[in-house]
């Protein structure tokens, strides 16, 4: 063999040997347990986005206006009855303000808990709402476009209702 082709096929090699070290090098049971290149970007990567549904910035909103906004699919929030129209209506006693919500898309949910919720106007819409009087869960369907009586005013005892759930669909 002449010298210059013992020198590639040693240079080669030498080049596979490098690579199998470099590959096994952080595999168990392998030539070192030191960390891999791989495993570093792994494990510096950033994570997956996974949707939770929680509703965003729900802890100010309760501070600021306090209503418990749980969890929704983004398709109802809460809004500025004053923005404009075509909002959900509630009206709660003790309350001289009306809550508001946006309704976007072709359906939505939200879980939330605002108390003593006593009427609700709704909106193009088809919307359900489900409350509760201590342990009993009631639904309500809401009539479009005009007041729904809901809650104590719909009860025959006057009991105060929880709000706590919407779900809507066009």
């Amino acid at each position: 063999m002449k010298p210059q082709h013992v020198r590639r096929a040693l240079g080669a090699a030498a080049v596979g040997a490098l690579a199998w070290i470099t590959v096994t090098a952080g595999i168990p049971g392998g030539a070192s347990q030191q960390t891999s290149p791989t495993e570093l970007v792994v494990d510096g990567a950033p994570g997956y986005a996974v949707e939770d549904f929680n509703y965003p910035q729900a802890d100010k909103i309760l501070a600021e206006k306090k209503i418990v906004l749980k969890r929704g699919d983004g398709h109802i929030t809460l809004a500025d009855c004053a923005g404009g129209t075509g909002f959900l209506e509630i009206t709660v006693r003790n309350k001289a303000d009306r809550i508001c919500f946006k309704v976007v898309g072709d359906s939505g949910w939200l879980t939330l808990e605002i108390p003593a919720v006593y009427g609700i106007r709704g909106n193009d819409y088809t919307t359900a709402v489900d409350m509760t009087v201590g342990t009993e869960e009631k639904s309500f369907d809401i009539t479009k476009n005009t007041w729904t009586a809901v809650g104590e005013t719909a009860d025959p005892e006057g009991r105060e209702h929880m709000l706590v759930e919407i779900r809507s669909s066009k």
